[in-house]
């Protein structure tokens, strides 16, 4: 049976584990907010004529999307992250489940 991941890298400082975590906290936050724009608002206004869920489902990603990408480029500029890191952040919130997808790849690179 496989061990849970541990929350921290070892080579990177505390400082940097810090950031780490919250990037992926703001990742989990806006993709956890694009799959509920995407399954449960737009269903509501397409299907059942109740807008609302879009627009407040909407106005609260659209907040999560843009303090993940500068989460992303505080985290860039402080942990030392492979070339492909920032433009994969940045493809991945546009993707459904590519904030899930990119923090799992970022930290089995950072931790190799």
């Amino acid at each position: 049976m496989s061990q849970a991941q541990p929350s921290t890298l070892a080579n990177l400082t505390k400082n940097q584990n810090s950031t780490l975590k919250k990037l992926t906290i703001m990742g989990y936050l806006e993709g956890t907010s694009f799959l509920l724009l995407l399954g449960i608002a737009m269903p509501l206004k397409y299907r059942l004529g109740i807008p609302e869920a879009v627009k407040y489902i909407g106005m609260a990603h659209g907040v999560l999307f843009i303090a993940y990408i500068l989460m992303l480029l505080l985290a860039t500029s402080k942990i030392k992250m492979p070339l492909w890191a920032m433009p994969a952040g940045v493809l991945g919130s546009f993707l459904p489940f590519g904030p899930f997808i990119f923090d799992y790849l970022l930290k089995k690179s950072l931790q190799g």
